[in-house]
Formats: C-alpha cells, sequence, structure tokens
C-alpha cells in the first residue's frame, strides 16, 4: 500500500486551489466539490487543497457581497440614479437631464465617474427682484460666468463647455438663488469638470 507521500495528488484538488486564488469563484468551487468525493473514493491527497479552495471561494463571495453592499449603500447616500426636482441638486452633483429645454425642472442624479449630461457647479446670489426676464437673464449669466471660470478653469467665452442656470427665486439668499450648471450640447461628460480647463 502506497504511502500518503507517495499518493498521487488529485489534480481536481489542484485545479481548483489554484482558480480560487485569482477569485474564479464558480470554476473553483465546482472543481473542489468534484475534488473532495474523488480524493475520498480514490485515496489520492488533496483533500486539504479541494477545502481550502471552497473556503478561499467562500471568502472572495464574502468579500464581493460587502463591496457591493458598501457600493450601493454609498450610491443611496449620493442619490446616484433618483429623479429629483431642479432645486435639490446640489453643488457638484452630477446628473442626466435634457439641458436644452426651455425650463429645467427634473433631474436624474449620476455618478460623475461615468457619462453624464451635466454638472452643478455654483449656486450664485443675484438680486433679481423687479428685474425684467431679460435682465435676471443676463444678472443670472454674469454670476454663472464668474463661478464659471473659478470651477472650470477657463473662461466661459473661451471654453468647449457650455453653461445653464435655473434662476431657484428672485431674492438674493445666502446659499445662493440661482443654480450654474456645465453641459456640452449633443455630447455627455465623464469625470467632474473641475479643474478640467475644457
Amino acid at each position: 500500500m502506497p504511502t500518503p507521500a507517495q499518493r498521487r495528488l488529485d489534480r481536481y484538488a489542484v485545479a481548483a486551489f489554484a482558480t480560487s486564488l485569482p477569485g474564479l469563484v464558480p470554476i473553483a468551487m465546482v472543481l473542489g466539490l468534484i475534488a473532495l468525493p474523488r480524493v475520498r473514493k480514490s485515496g489520492a491527497r488533496g483533500r486539504g487543497l479541494a477545502i481550502s479552495a471552497l473556503v478561499i471561494s467562500a471568502c472572495w463571495l464574502i468579500a464581493i457581497g460587502l463591496a457591493a453592499a458598501l457600493n450601493l449603500q454609498g450610491e443611496r447616500r449620493a442619490g446616484i440614479g433618483r429623479s429629483t426636482v431642479i432645486s435639490q441638486v446640489q453643488v457638484q452633483q452630477c446628473f442626466d437631464a435634457e439641458l436644452e429645454v426651455a425650463t429645467l425642472r427634473q433631474v436624474k442624479i449620476a455618478d460623475c465617474a461615468v457619462p453624464h449630461t451635466g454638472e452643478a457647479y455654483a449656486k450664485v446670489r443675484a438680486m433679481l427682484t423687479g428685474l425684467s426676464t431679460p435682465q435676471k437673464g443676463a444678472v443670472a449669466t454674469q454670476q454663472c460666468a464668474t463661478a464659471f471660470q473659478t470651477f472650470v478653469g477657463k473662461s466661459y467665452e473661451r471654453s468647449e463647455l457650455d453653461m445653464y442656470y435655473v434662476v431657484l427665486e428672485d431674492r438674493a439668499v445666502a446659499d445662493g438663488n440661482v443654480l450654474c450648471m456645465v453641459g456640452k450640447p449633443g455630447e455627455q461628460l465623464t469625470g467632474s469638470m473641475r479643474g478640467s480647463q475644457r
């Protein structure tokens, strides 16, 4: 009868262990589950490798599940994926919306790292009470253009990006009454435009 040192090593157990290390979980688990009864029947070595492969695979599953849960929680906290009225958009939030509409009322919050149509870059204070619509537009444009250069790092006149604004209310309030947004007509942005100098 061969000694433990002379018994051959089960190839399924070795393959299970080898595939579990880089996280090939489905393959490692199948190979590990095949290896255990084979080792028991044949008397070959490799039971420890097969069990290790299953344990490592389980650890991978736990790590992947935990990472996914944390990512979802982070996205939920940031409001990613939810639709909201324009007045609830925060500075430095990215979003998807039709920016060319006459009155932007609702947007869908987006992750800035993935393609999106716009980004809120500032809330500025502008005294608009008593002004006509064209005058309000001129004041809001001037205020947003100043904030645009600070945010993007290039003046609005020289930028390839476009600027949009929404008047949230006529009276100037401490945290700003005009929401300034950046986008590019017909294209999507990827990443924040802060300091992009585009």
